[in-house]
Parts: C-alpha cells; structure tokens; sequence
C-alpha cells in the first residue's frame, strides 16, 4: 500500500475508501463524491464510493417504499377490518431486518475497504464494479 498514489483530499487509498462509507454527518456523500471526482486511477477507491453511493441509493429507496407501504396497509386497515392493521407489525419486522442488514453491510465494507480489499455487496457489487471503471 505504501507505493500506491494519494486518494481524495491527500489521504492514502485505503482510508479514503474507508470514509467513504462513514454514515455520519454525509461523511460518505462527501467523501464518494470527492473521489470520484478527483481519482480516475484507483480502482480501490472509485469502487467503495460507488458502493457506498449505491447502498445510500438502497437505503432511502426501502425507507421510501416502508412508509408508503405502511400508509397503505392503513388506509386498508381503515376501509375494511382493524384486524389488517396487524399487517404493519409484519411489515415493521421486515423493515428492522432490511435496515439491519444495511448496517451490516456498511460495516463489513466499511472494513474491508480501511484493509486495502474490494468487497462486493451480493448485488450491489456488481453494479459497482461495473460502474466504477
């Protein structure tokens, strides 16, 4: 690692990628913006930002989906029996497990991208690949 070139804002490689995925304050934004912007070379990097933009993009998109299908299952729950509205707890765990796995994910990737190592998400992965070269 020593002899690989500065990332985004003069970091090594490896912990620019690694801040790529820091979920805090838009750290992650920031950071996978600036390194796709500035790096055009480093595959270590331009691949963890595109995969940290990427599950950002998953993410709100299931957060989005989660609330309109709970005012759904309300508005269904209002029309017809107060007994459909015991849908909303299964939904609720569906949305634990999914927001769950997100952070997992985030984490793992977050260190295998400070060790230097390109970690594919199962499906995200390959669209970051692709998209980062």
């Amino acid at each position: 690692m020593n002899n690989q070139p500065k990332s985004a804002f003069g970091m090594d490689v490896n912990v620019a990628a690694g801040l790529a995925y820091l979920p805090f304050c838009l750290v992650n934004v920031v950071f996978s913006i600036a390194i796709l912007a500035t790096d055009k070379t480093n595959k270590l990097a331009r691949f963890h930002a595109v995969q940290s933009l990427l599950i950002l993009a998953s993410i709100i998109v299931g957060y989005i989906l989660f609330f309109v299908c709970m005012f759904v299952v309300m508005l269904l729950a209002a029309a017809t029996h107060p007994m459909v509205a015991m849908l909303i707890f299964v939904l609720y765990i569906l949305f634990i497990a999914y927001a769950l796995a997100m952070f997992v994910g985030i984490i793992i990737s977050m260190i295998k991208a400070f060790q230097g190592e390109i970690f594919r998400l199962p499906i995200i992965g390959n669209f970051a690949d692709n998209w980062s070269n």
